[in-house]
């Protein structure tokens, strides 16, 4: 959603990056820039005005004047500013003191409350409660059966009394389903109330009826990211009409500019709370203001990564791997089947790589970025035989023969899939050994060009380097390499070992030899 925005505001740092010292000039086109960004993004005037002034002030004061490098403090300030405007820091559900604690969600029809229902509810499951979704909505055609059918979705319980399509009181269900859910020891409610095309008084009265019925913990006005300065004078009109305590974004994977993102909350003064980023019941969270503003300045997302592989990956099922990747050897096809499918269950490879630092340049890259490519390498996988995936060596031409007919692809494909693996076996054996580090003991690092001389050693071509070398080794007792003229191999002290020197027990100096000692 805020690919336009992330993509102005990274090409105006860029610019800055050259200067050693910004002047009075240089910032003010900066923030002029920022502020086109913003219109552009369709965020409000009045915080378009608020966010510049703020952005202009501190730029020119001592922080950056003072800084070693000017352009990424005006960076800093940005992000800073930008978490200020979208709430500071993240807002956690307050719980009643004696359960059930009651959550009203409110909102214009077509902003997705229903759906954002059983998302709320599946996302409190996850997190240890007993949730209870309340079928309040009695207007809309079918809503009751679609709450009921969200529920089952998301293994979550739910209270409908009334058929709907006109028929019952929402006041009176949202009343009877508070002792209905302490009966059933559900710890908390989550109410679904009808909504309206646009503002009106019935709408708004029936709100403030069940406000007042059930006195809720919680009131999240739920808004469609994708509605722009609608957002806004929506927000105000419920604000003055039922009040309510968060913001709840919906859509925020759809393609508009994002605007209602960054003016909800500076207008209304009430935090964004939750954001839906997505049509799937998992594609829901708490919102968190720092992340947002590092993924619309194009630095990326790595706390959600993380949290997202800690809820995809188990554990003990992590350090088996682990230990598998160590070996080399021992990660077979169905070890790599099964890490593959783990990061399906995270999400489209291409959001996956979107919240990495930088991406944003690479937009076109990761839009042609297919899923269904894993699809086809599992497909292929999945058509050996358990010995094939165990040992892809007995894999001849007539067993790729098969493999790609069973999968529905190429011999080709098959080829490239089997040489991929051998080349990421050995590429683990190498960073294995060693550490990867070219020159440690079974580091895989290239051995020095040059030329040999009279005993095996290499001697540089460089001939100044070569007769450096020479001088060194006149001066020593013995031949041994990388030892100071004087000392030489530890095979060659006689037994006469610096003092100090702690040696492996029973390590014997006098029967060690370099590998170019005879």
């Amino acid at each position: 959603m805020f690919e336009t925005l992330s993509d102005r505001l990274t090409s105006v740092f860029s610019s800055l990056r050259s200067k050693g010292r910004l002047s009075e000039a240089d910032i003010d086109a900066t923030c002029r820039e920022i502020r086109i960004a913003l219109l552009e993004a369709d965020v409000a005037l009045p915080v378009v005005r608020a966010f510049v002034a703020q952005v202009k002030e501190r730029a020119r004061g001592a922080e950056v004047s003072q800084a070693l490098n000017p352009a990424q403090q005006v960076v800093k300030i940005v992000n800073d500013e930008l978490i200020e405007v979208l709430g500071g820091e993240t807002r956690r559900l307050r719980f009643a003191k004696n359960p059930p604690t009651v959550i009203m969600l409110a909102g214009l029809q077509g902003s997705g409350k229903t759906t954002l229902a059983g998302k709320l509810g599946r996302w409190l499951r996850e997190q240890g409660h007993a949730p209870l979704l309340v079928a309040a909505d009695l207007q809309r055609p079918n809503a009751v059966q679609q709450l009921s059918v969200v529920a089952e979705r998301a293994q979550v319980a739910v209270f409908a009394p009334e058929p709907g399509n006109g028929v019952g009181d929402p006041v009176d269900v949202a009343r009877r389903s508070i002792e209905y859910a302490r009966r059933q020891q559900h710890d908390i409610v989550v109410i679904d109330t009808a909504g309206r095309l646009g503002i009106d008084q019935e709408m708004m009265k029936q709100a403030a009826d069940i406000r007042d019925a059930v006195s809720p913990d919680e009131i999240l006005f739920v808004v469609d990211a994708m509605i722009g300065q609608d957002a806004v004078t929506t927000a105000q009109a419920f604000m003055e009409g039922v009040g309510f305590d968060g913001v709840v974004l919906t859509k925020l994977d759809g393609d508009a500019r994002g605007g209602a993102a960054l003016s909800v909350r500076h207008i209304t003064g009430r935090p964004i709370m939750f954001a839906s980023t997505g049509e799937k019941l998992e594609d829901f969270d708490a919102f968190h203001p720092d992340r947002m503003a590092s993924r619309i300045l194009d630095m990326g997302d790595i706390l959600t990564l993380i949290e997202q592989a800690q809820k995809t990956f188990d554990e003990e099922q992590a350090a088996k791997m682990a230990g598998k990747l160590a070996s080399g050897d021992g990660f077979t096809l169905d070890d790599f089947l099964e890490q593959m499918m783990m990061v399906r269950k995270m999400g489209p490879i291409k959001n996956l790589l979107g919240m990495m630092p930088g991406m944003g340049q690479m937009r076109d890259q990761l839009n042609q970025i297919d899923d269904r490519d894993l699809d086809r390498v599992a497909a292929i996988i999945r058509s050996m035989t358990p010995e094939e995936r165990a040992d892809p060596k007995i894999i001849n031409g007539s067993r790729r023969a098969r493999i790609a007919r069973g999968s529905g692809v190429t011999v080709t494909e098959v080829n490239n899939l089997v040489v991929r693996f051998f080349d990421a076996q050995k590429m683990m054996k190498r960073l294995t050994g060693g550490m990867g580090l070219p020159g440690m003991p079974g580091g895989g690092g290239r051995k020095a060009k040059g030329k040999k001389g009279k005993k095996g050693r290499r001697v540089s071509g460089d001939p100044r380097k070569a007769d450096l070398g020479k001088k060194a080794s006149a001066g020593r007792t013995d031949a041994s390499p990388g030892l100071p003229p004087g000392l030489g191999g530890i095979g060659g002290l006689g037994g006469k070992l610096p003092p100090g020197l702690q040696l492996p027990p029973g390590f014997d100096p006098s029967k060690f030899k370099f590998p170019d000692q005879k």
